[in-house]
């Protein structure tokens, strides 16, 4: 054998070289997202890189960590502005980009190589433009304005479907009502919220209200960006919807993190979602841009099994268990915690320890089941690339009206008694499946980023505020939620130009 040619082998083969680099296309490959030029302010900003090849095709196998080089700058307060970047490899030919500011940036100039030649339209420069860090508190004056910065839709189904039911609503009226129904000790827990003059006020009844910091946290991130109009509502700080009156009976406005088909509450993201948008490249591990790349077992490597795990918080949970033991080649279940049932660990345990959630997804399959209401972890599942099969619920999130049955997750009764049956078909039309997953992990990249939990948040409140006929009242037992001291810093805000009436 040719000494170069032996010599070129054992390289690639000690090295492990990807060779899969030298079909990308840098001209056609395709950068999109929020972060690339910022008109609004994030905890964290981020856009994608969908690479692409000389026959302007997607591509879709997996690509090395490094194969584009990514540089954010700008001016900052010491020259360079500090700025912290990650790439996440989704390993299917696409990245995310994320970046977080400690401080304004102006100037801002996102440069994207490949082989030291430019990619798509970088760089990418936000000319005379100040861009702020999460910390800032620079609100606009005007609400559509930032909603159109954002590219909120004008509405969601979910709002105007929770909203048709409340014509006029006296909030005053209702709030001696409100506390007599839903003040009850070691049970449920709500708070009276108000913005006033782009202020936070609130007061909460009940024991268990430290959830309440969920809801503090993404209020005070909004006004730091914008004018809200005055507006004040009630909050259930615990899982279970909690107004059951028909709509002739005249309900009690309650926001709520989830919501069933027997109740009027008015849904609004969970907190778990909340959290991971507020905290991203934070305390948080678990977010809906960081699942996208942990994910990243290939499709045809992925074990070919229903994975699930986690808490008896409801029965249906323990007969997965006993599934999984009559059918071990299709389902994998275990407890992680017994707390409902634990007269029932003989039976149905023992406990196992707890799975890493990115681990779920070396699955092809993913079962969703009820908890005490529904699963949080819906979201996340969706967005892994893995087949989400999915529990028949009257309970659902936010986003559940834009979801299709058989196009985004497999659903299987809520008795569970077809489920083995839906996984076996599932083996035997793996291409089909294969697009379910790849269609839960579209939907989440275009309707559950951190740009979509704000517009909801955003979108769900100003048009509340529309159905109030008073303006809220601060009361002497309402406490003021401040601003963290870190918004107080200098960050050169411009002025806010005062009307006579602000545009809401």
């Amino acid at each position: 054998m040719n000494f170069f040619i032996y010599f070129y082998i054992n390289f690639l083969l000690i090295y492990k070289v990807d060779l899969s680099h030298i079909k990308i296309d840098p001209h056609q490959t395709i950068v999109f997202g929020p972060g690339l030029t910022p008109n609004s302010v994030y905890p964290v900003q981020y856009f994608f890189i969908q690479a692409v090849d000389k026959n302007g095709m997607n591509i879709t196998s997996k690509l090395d960590n490094n194969i584009f080089i990514v540089h954010i700058d700008g001016s900052g307060t010491e020259n360079r502005c500090r700025i912290w970047t990650q790439t996440l490899n989704r390993h299917d030919g696409s990245f995310i980009v994320r970046y977080k500011l400690y401080e304004p940036c102006s100037n801002l100039k996102i440069q994207i190589s490949y082989n030291n030649k430019p990619v798509a339209n970088s760089p990418y420069i936000s000319e005379n433009k100040q861009i702020y860090q999460e910390e800032c508190f620079c609100p606009k004056n005007n609400i559509k304005e930032w909603l159109k910065d954002m590219d909120c839709p004008s509405t969601y189904k979910q709002i105007d479907l929770d909203l048709a039911i409340f014509k006029q609503i006296n909030m005053s009226n209702i709030l001696d009502e409100v506390k007599v129904r839903f003040n009850h000790p070691k049970s449920e827990s709500v708070c009276h919220y108000a913005i006033f003059e782009n202020n936070v006020y609130r007061e909460c009844f009940g024991e268990y209200v430290g959830f309440k910091m969920f809801i503090d946290a993404i209020l005070l991130s909004i006004l730091r960006k914008t004018k809200m109009p005055n507006v004040e509502f009630f909050v259930n700080l615990g899982d279970w919807p909690l107004e059951k009156r028909a709509i002739s009976d005249n309900p009690l406005p309650i926001f709520s993190w989830c919501k069933s088909d027997n109740v009027r509450d008015i849904v609004m993201p969970t907190y778990d979602i909340t959290e991971s948008t507020l905290e991203s490249m934070g305390r948080v591990t678990l977010d809906m841009l960081s699942v996208q790349q942990n994910s990243g077992v290939p499709w045809k490597n992925k074990t070919e099994k229903a994975i699930w795990r986690g808490r008896d918080s409801r029965l249906e949970r323990l007969q997965l268990i006993t599934l999984s033991r009559q059918n071990s080649h299709l389902l994998d279940a275990a407890i992680t915690d017994f707390f409902f049932f634990r007269d029932k660990i003989s039976e149905y345990g023992p406990r196992v320890n707890h799975m890493s959630f990115f681990d779920f997804f070396k699955y092809k399959y993913q079962v969703n089941v009820d908890g005490t209401v529904a699963a949080y972890r819906f979201p996340y599942l969706l967005g892994g690339g893995s087949a989400v099969f999915k529990q028949d619920s009257q309970y659902y999130e936010h986003f559940y009206n834009d979801l299709q049955p058989m196009v985004h997750y497999i659903p299987f009764k809520r008795d569970l008694n077809d489920l083995i049956k839906t996984l076996q078909w599932a083996l035997e039309n793996d291409d089909e499946v294969r697009k379910i997953a790849e269609n839960g992990k579209k939907f989440v990249q275009e309707n559950l980023m951190p740009k979509d939990i704000y517009c909801y948040y955003a979108i769900l409140l100003k048009k509340f505020s529309s159905l109030l006929q008073e303006s809220p009242v601060i009361n002497e037992k309402m406490e003021l939620v401040s601003q963290p001291e870190s918004s107080k810093s200098a960050c050169d805000c411009p002025k806010i130009k005062k009307t006579e009436k602000d545009e809401l």
